[in-house]
């Protein structure tokens, strides 16, 4: 019998182990893994998504309106009717909670997102132009980083008071970008060596879309985390503007706005101050718990992706 006639023969023993070649992970894929593990991320997600519901459908399936005043009950703590409670001149708090969380989540999307695309541009741009432009770019940042921003802000407020509540959203997009965009520029300055950078800029590829397409999408996962955080700051920054008096003004309405005027009644009529409070904290911890686990699941070197 030749050799091969015995190995046609021969079956193959079922206890020796079979070796599989394993398809490669994607990194998306790998961050869903880690995602699906973690439980903070999910109850984070699950908050917000039901406080964004809430403050869409809530208004429709609700009698009251934030400006409609009850004159038989100007004051009164949350019943059934009111369910939040009414403040002095008879306004109901529930209206006016839910009116507020939108008004602030629409300020604290717009500005967190579009800070995070401004950062994105301007500091790939840096990073991969280097030389003149990369000096000059690299001293404005520094520059607006020294300048304190919340007070700039408030010397601005005068500009904004006439104008709607874009303009405040306008300029927190425009003095929360600068850290995002060091990183990214510095990011930029090991990617643009890269042998795919080269190879396209070979290629004559323009340099829009060399950043669209090689330079972005590589820094992609830090720029959502810092979208996600930057929507926890531009909340943050709405919420203490309006709450001196320097944000959102009357006649609209936000979180900030709602403290302000609870404040000096938070022990005699503290529903007044409490269900805005809560409904911001609220907030505030979901947003932070999505932010957070995004750092865990897209940063290799965290505790829990070693774990």
């Amino acid at each position: 019998m030749t050799l091969q006639q015995e190995a046609i023969e021969t079956p193959l023993d079922a206890t020796e182990p079979v070796t599989q070649t394993r398809r490669p992970v994607s990194r998306l894929a790998l961050i869903g893994r880690r995602l699906s593990r973690m439980p903070r991320f999910w109850i984070g997600l699950g908050v917000f998504v039901f406080m964004v519901l809430w403050a869409v459908v809530g208004p429709l399936a609700y009698p009251y309106s934030p400006t409609q005043r009850d004159a038989l009950n100007m004051g009164m703590g949350p019943t059934q009717l009111h369910w939040f409670g009414t403040n002095a001149i008879g306004q109901d708090i529930y209206a006016q909670t839910l009116a507020g969380l939108q008004k602030s989540l629409l300020i604290g999307l717009i500005a967190g997102v579009s800070a995070t695309l401004i950062a994105a541009f301007v500091g790939s741009l840096a990073g991969y132009l280097g030389g003149t432009a990369d000096k000059v770019i690299g001293w404005v940042i520094h520059l607006l980083l020294v300048i304190p921003s919340f007070f700039i802000l408030v010397l601005l407020s005068p500009l904004t008071r006439g104008l709607s509540w874009l303009a405040l959203t306008f300029f927190l997009a425009i003095f929360s970008w600068m850290i995002m965009a060091q990183v990214v520029r510095n990011q930029t300055r090991s990617l643009r060596n890269r042998d795919f950078v080269r190879a396209a800029r070979f290629m004559g590829m323009p340099t829009r879309k060399i950043l669209s397409r090689h330079i972005i999408p590589n820094v992609a996962s830090l720029l959502i985390i810092d979208a996600t955080l930057g929507i926890v700051t531009a909340i943050m920054a709405e919420t203490s503007l309006s709450y001196f008096g320097f944000g959102v003004q009357t006649p609209d309405v936000s979180l900030g706005t709602l403290l302000a005027d609870g404040t000096s009644a938070a022990v005699t009529r503290p529903w007044l101050f409490v269900f805005p409070a809560g409904v911001l904290i609220l907030l505030l911890f979901a947003i932070s718990l999505v932010g957070d686990a995004l750092r865990d699941a897209i940063d290799p070197t965290s505790e829990v992706n070693r774990a």
